[in-house]
């Protein structure tokens, strides 16, 4: 019967720490969030900012290949506008993910 006491409090003692033990771990947790939160503006920000360097060199080389006799200009066309509204795309998913 002393065993099983002995068990008994030995097993309500490991409870008792390691529910202590995971307050600190949702703090972390909080604090890891409210910092990830924090840098979900600026890497958006970020991704349109090259959209559009990219949106711009896009339509520099359509020109070009324009200009220089090339009339099938769909596939670059295509390939440029595709990778800006993918950017585009990407800066509005993770916003939407992340909850701003």
């Amino acid at each position: 019967m002393q065993k099983q006491i002995n068990i008994f409090f030995a097993l309500l003692l490991l409870s008792a720490t390691s529910s202590a033990q995971t307050g600190g771990g949702t703090t972390g947790i909080n604090a890891a969030t409210s910092t990830l939160t924090s840098y979900v503006d600026p890497v958006s920000t970020l991704i349109l900012a090259i959209g559009a360097v990219v949106g711009i060199i896009g339509g520099v080389m359509v020109y070009i290949k324009w200009n220089s006799g090339d009339r099938d200009i769909n596939k670059e066309v295509m390939s440029w506008g595709g990778s800006c509204i993918f950017l585009v795309l990407v800066s509005v998913v993770i916003k939407a993910f992340f909850g701003v």
